[in-house]
């Protein structure tokens, strides 16, 4: 539930360098600064052509206010060929789909003021827009044969056709302080009250140039499909012959808030009623994909109901048999998501494993399991002959694509978008740590030295905590909470994977269950002993404790039970009141999976670890962080801590925005944060 929480980077201040110097001349290294975040170029939308040579990516170029987004070619087998810049569009282009024939690409664009499909030949010319809707198009995904396009829509079950949608949509719009009505959970969810629209999946021709026929395959189905907010079209996927789509999804009932039965339904590309391929399982089933030559289809799937941090196992149905079988069912891992290689029987898989995301090799008939790569987080791009094509980025370096031999021998970089806007950026070291935490089982973590670190000095810590709490910082380079952007302002940064923490086995993720302020808290207090000790350049005396979601709660926590240890606290979204949590938040499987039931029949479970109940031993300086739309820990939460705070007299201060959700994305609002989170720090660490 929490386990997306990432906030953001950190504000600049005057402790350490805040502009580029000239020295003799020289423009003198800086450490990472929220500026410099925030001014990155980012790479989306990657895709390998179906023959292997050539990639497609889009280049998002950012400077100060301006940002300009434009897809470009790179050949894969001719190193010699020059990067050629497909679009020049004010817009941006997103969710690329190559054509079979790897001649043309299909991209969504507002071109005409809403996101319509169009269609690029590579041979020349100008891009064309085969849809012209009523609404706008949020997914694409073509059939093997090209000659149909599913297109996720947003629209109103009850509505004959998209213009009535449309009209409705506009309706609810011009009337924002209209009363919404509900008769059913889930009436709002992450930053948005619903409306009573669904992603629905339609069905069209495609001649190349026009789009025809929509029929929606999904009709009067009430739930999203994809799954809002985070699914996209790698959850839908036509079958080898063309005449089906299979898509993920949950039933559409009153019990939607309280479950995690996703299952795989297939239907015709002519509409109808769909049969669901995963009915006997009661857990998650999701990112349905075929083999090349047909005969298998592989999907994820958990094996607990109501879960959603239960390892997702790879599942394999033989379409001529009819078998379903589990591959490599002894691999303690989850996997995040699967690729088949071109020989229709390996898998290209990535998940976390200690630390990192990994990329991994795996044969569906024997289960053997080969690790590719494990350096930094990974996600699979394509295949490009005896080559696949990775995005990764890690703790001091930002998303770039590679390719890597599938062997796993050689990893070879294709894009450096921000080499320049890092030239002069000194990162601060970092190295993975164990030691042995709660039970005296082994606990990895990660520390980092300030950008300008000196030998023979003792820096203050900014000791973050993850949310999740089925999560983990990792080796990972994040738009968010980025832990050099502490190092950058002059603080060694200590991160933990407690228990709980994934990529370390189910066990060990599932030992939170019930435990929320046990096993962790104990890790934390080994784990900062620990590294003190062994990194003696970190000032164990000198700390601060940031966390965001469960790290927030965890801050809570630490205010009541663990609280003479650090000289001042950030809890940004944080749990504060279990009991008004619960009745409050929309996601309600999760709550209920960690505390094993509601809180009308699992009462105890949520109280033992309430921080609410432990304010009497509160006493440390806090600065308490809340977005207005944060639907999942609802910013009442932040209020009642920051009361508390208030009225015992303790130095606090609040920090509320009206409008950001349960993460900080504005970047003048990330500004605003980072600035006070370091300003906070700064008031109660000497440096």
């Amino acid at each position: 539930m929490y386990k997306t929480f990432n906030a953001s980077a950190i504000f600049k201040t005057g402790v350490v360098v805040t502009t580029l110097s000239m020295i003799s001349g020289v423009v003198a290294a800086k450490g990472f600064d929220v500026e410099t975040l925030i001014n990155l170029d980012s790479i989306h939308s990657a895709t390998v052509s179906p023959d292997g040579q050539f990639l497609v990516y889009g280049h998002k170029k950012v400077n100060g206010q301006s940002k300009i987004s434009n897809l470009y070619l790179k050949a894969l087998t001719n190193n010699g060929a020059p990067l050629k810049q497909l679009t020049s569009d004010k817009g941006s282009e997103h969710d690329v789909l190559w054509s079979r024939d790897s001649k043309s690409i299909y991209f969504l664009a507002s071109r005409s003021g809403t996101s319509q499909v169009c269609k690029l030949n590579l041979s020349g010319g100008e891009a064309i827009q085969v849809t012209d809707l009523a609404v706008p198009v949020n997914g694409i995904k073509l059939s093997p044969d090209n000659k149909k396009i599913a297109l996720s829509l947003s629209v109103f079950p009850d509505c004959a056709d998209l213009a009535c949608t449309a009209t409705r949509k506009t309706k609810i719009s011009e009337q924002p302080n209209r009363g919404r009505e509900y008769t059913q959970l889930m009436v709002r969810h992450w930053d948005t009250w619903k409306d009573h629209s669904f992603n629905h999946i339609f069905v069209a021709d495609i001649n190349g140039v026009k789009v025809t026929n929509l029929v929606d395959v999904t009709k009067n189905l009430k739930t999203d499909v994809p799954a809002k907010p985070f699914s996209g079209m790698e959850e839908v996927t036509f079958t080898p012959d063309n005449k089906y789509i299979v898509y993920s999804a949950k039933a559409g009932d009153y019990t939607q808030s309280w479950h995690t039965n996703f299952d795989l339904w297939q239907v015709s590309v002519d509409g109808g009623k769909p049969s669901n391929l995963t009915k006997d399982n009661n857990a998650w089933d999701s990112q349905p994909v075929f083999s090349n030559d047909g005969r298998y289809m592989a999907y994820a799937a958990m094996s607990k109901p109501a879960a959603e941090s239960d390892r997702f196992a790879i599942m394999l149905k033989d379409l001529v048999t009819g078998t379903v079988k589990e591959v490599a069912p002894l691999w303690d891992r989850s996997v995040r998501s699967i690729t088949f290689a071109p020989d229709s029987r390996n898998l290209y898989v990535t998940a976390q494993d200690v630390g990192q995301v990994s990329v991994f090799l795996i044969n569906i008939q024997f289960g053997d399991i080969k690790r590719l790569y494990n350096e930094g987080s990974s996600s699979v791009v394509g295949i490009s002959g005896e080559n696949v094509i990775i995005s990764k980025k890690d703790l001091n370096s930002p998303a770039e694509l590679y390719s890597l031999a599938n062997d796993g021998t050689t990893i070879s970089a294709i894009t450096s978008v921000n080499k320049e806007k890092l030239s002069k950026v000194t990162f601060g070291e970092y190295s993975q740590f164990s030691f042995n935490g709660w039970n005296d089982e082994t606990v990895y973590g990660y520390w980092l030295k300030p950008s300008d670190y000196k030998e023979g000095k003792k820096y203050p810590i900014a000791f973050l905590i993850h949310g999740g709490p089925q999560g983990s910082f990792g080796n990972n380079f994040s738009t968010r909470w980025n832990p050099q952007l502490w190092a950058g302002a002059g603080y060694g940064v200590v991160m933990i994977d407690f228990h709980g923490s994934t990529g370390y086995g189910q066990k060990f993720t599932d030992s939170i269950n019930l435990d929320w302020g046990g096993k962790p808290l104990i890790d934390l207090q080994k784990g900062l002993a620990a590294v003190t000790q062994q990194q003696p350049w970190l000032d164990g005396n000198n700390a601060c404790a940031l966390g965001g979601s469960y790290g927030g709660y965890m801050v809570n926590w630490i205010a009541g039970n663990w609280s003479k240890k650090f000289k001042c606290l950030v809890n940004h979204a944080g749990l504060f009141d279990m009991r008004s949590f619960y009745n409050v938040t929309e996601e309600l499987w999760f709550p209920e999976q960690d505390f094993n039931g509601s809180y009308i029949t699992a009462k105890d479970n949520y109280e033992k670890f309430n921080p609410v109940n432990f304010i009497s031993n509160w006493q440390t300086p806090m600065l308490v962080i809340h977005g207005e739309k944060d639907f999942r820990v609802p910013y009442v939460q932040g209020l009642g801590a920051f009361t508390v705070l208030q009225r015992k007299g303790i130095d606090s201060k609040l920090l509320m925005f009206p409008n950001e959700n349960h993460w900080i994305l504005d970047n003048d609002n990330k500004k605003q944060w980072y600035k006070n989170v370091l300003s906070w720090m700064d008031k109660y660490t000497a440096k």
